[in-house]
């Protein structure tokens, strides 16, 4: 069953899109209650979308596995409900920021995780994993440690830190400036980074403090990272493995940082080094809590 473009309100009151896939009729996959699926929600990244490259096959590579998968635009990622493809609101991409990310996950959560939608897909709540690649990363654990219905999570190379990306003298350039752009190879487009960034992390230390998130984590923790990603180091896998109580890590050897995908991704098949991340994540998954 395969739910598409499920549009629902986010932060500011901005509408989002999300899929949702789920096996037909019973399979279920450790889940106490039969006939019933765990549940994957899969978060995108910084210049991400949805419906970039190989996610489709990604969900039904879940699926095919006995899960249901929800995957989600930010409401404020710069695509919008009739352009989802394309950043054809930048200047929405430019006021997004981890706290708008966070509503609109838990308004995602609240509708998947409905009686109607739980009786529509037969999921189990209580099966519930969040993966978050690149910086859904960090909204992912972020998530985790204030929502109890989150049973998992897992980040596919994720950021490390927050504190990373500016200088001290870029952040007083920003400041003054207000935005600061970056390029969109891919689109050539150059994309704005309103300094509101960086104000509702300094502003919310308690709820978006990276450090301490990965100290407060109790769920179990999946950390899977390319070795030779060139986007975020593999350090930062290291630093989030090495930080949390209860955390795994998985290197795929040879990785990148999308695992050998792409957009356009115009094969049936998912990449070599991206198989790899969904097996051992399937495999972590299903490893007893």
């Amino acid at each position: 069953m395969e739910q598409r473009n499920i549009r629902l309100e986010g932060a500011d009151g901005r509408p989002f899109l999300m899929d949702v896939f789920s096996p037909e009729g019973e399979h279920p996959r450790g889940a106490p209650e039969e006939g019933h699926h765990g549940l994957v929600v899969f978060c995108h990244g910084f210049k991400g979308f949805k419906d970039w490259g190989c996610w489709d096959l990604l969900a039904r590579a879940f699926v095919e596995e006995g899960y249901a998968f929800a995957k989600l635009n930010w409401s404020h990622n710069g695509t919008t409900v009739d352009d989802p493809l394309n950043f054809a609101d930048l200047e929405a991409f430019g006021h997004n920021n981890f706290s708008k990310e966070l509503e609109d996950l838990e308004r995602a959560l609240d509708w998947i995780l409905a009686g109607d939608q739980l009786e529509a897909h037969h999921i189990d709540p209580d099966n519930v994993t969040l993966i978050g690649h690149s910086r859904g990363g960090a909204t992912v654990l972020f998530k985790a440690v204030e929502d109890e219905r989150v049973t998992r999570v897992v980040t596919w190379a994720g950021v490390g830190s927050l504190k990373s990306y500016f200088r001290a003298e870029e952040v007083d350039e920003w400041r003054a400036a207000g935005v600061h752009y970056i390029d969109n190879a891919r689109t050539g487009q150059r994309m704005p980074l309103y300094f509101q960034l960086h104000e509702d992390i300094a502003n919310n230390p308690e709820r978006l403090d990276l450090e301490r998130t990965l100290r407060r984590l109790t769920q179990p923790y999946l950390v899977v990272h390319g070795s030779l990603d060139q986007t975020v180091d593999y350090a930062a896998a290291l630093h989030l493995y090495e930080n949390t109580q209860n955390s795994q890590l998985e290197t795929v050897m040879g990785g990148d940082h999308a695992f050998g995908g792409k957009h356009p991704w115009e094969s049936d098949e998912l990449p070599i080094d991206m198989e790899v991340a969904f097996k051992r994540t399937v495999a972590f998954i299903e490893s007893p809590v």
